[in-house]
């Protein structure tokens, strides 16, 4: 799964985070311009946490620490869910769309477990 000195970039589960990240941006630069310092700030605050606590986890120095920001991660992936789903209460979203990002947020989802079971093996 990870090799040594390979780039956090080089993770297949940042990899699929970053483009989550990307289609939420887009997503969210379309709601109305009263929410952007509310739930478009907050949607693209927690998608990009994801991205960021995966990478410092893997430039830390223990497994213990890596595992740690692995948890952050998932607990930021939860939170731009939620956010998805005030979208769709505001009516700012479809039923299709927060389908289409729901089964992108579980891919992320189990790509992030199975590193955290690999790290956690290794500790």
């Amino acid at each position: 799964m990870e090799e040594k000195n390979q780039s956090f970039s080089e993770l297949e589960v940042w990899k699929k985070a970053r483009l989550l990240k990307n289609e939420l941006k887009e997503l969210a630069d379309r709601f109305p311009p009263e929410e952007k310092f509310r739930l478009t700030d907050q949607l693209i605050r927690s998608s990009r946490s994801i991205n960021a606590n995966i990478s410092e986890g893997h430039g830390r120095f223990t497994y213990k620490d890596q595992i740690h920001f692995c948890i952050q991660a998932r607990g930021s992936l939860s939170e731009t869910h939620s956010h998805l789903i005030d979208a769709i209460d505001c009516k700012y979203i479809s039923q299709e769309q927060l389908n289409y990002f729901r089964l992108m947020i579980d891919e992320v989802g189990r790509l992030l477990n199975g590193y955290i079971t690999f790290l956690r093996k290794n500790l």
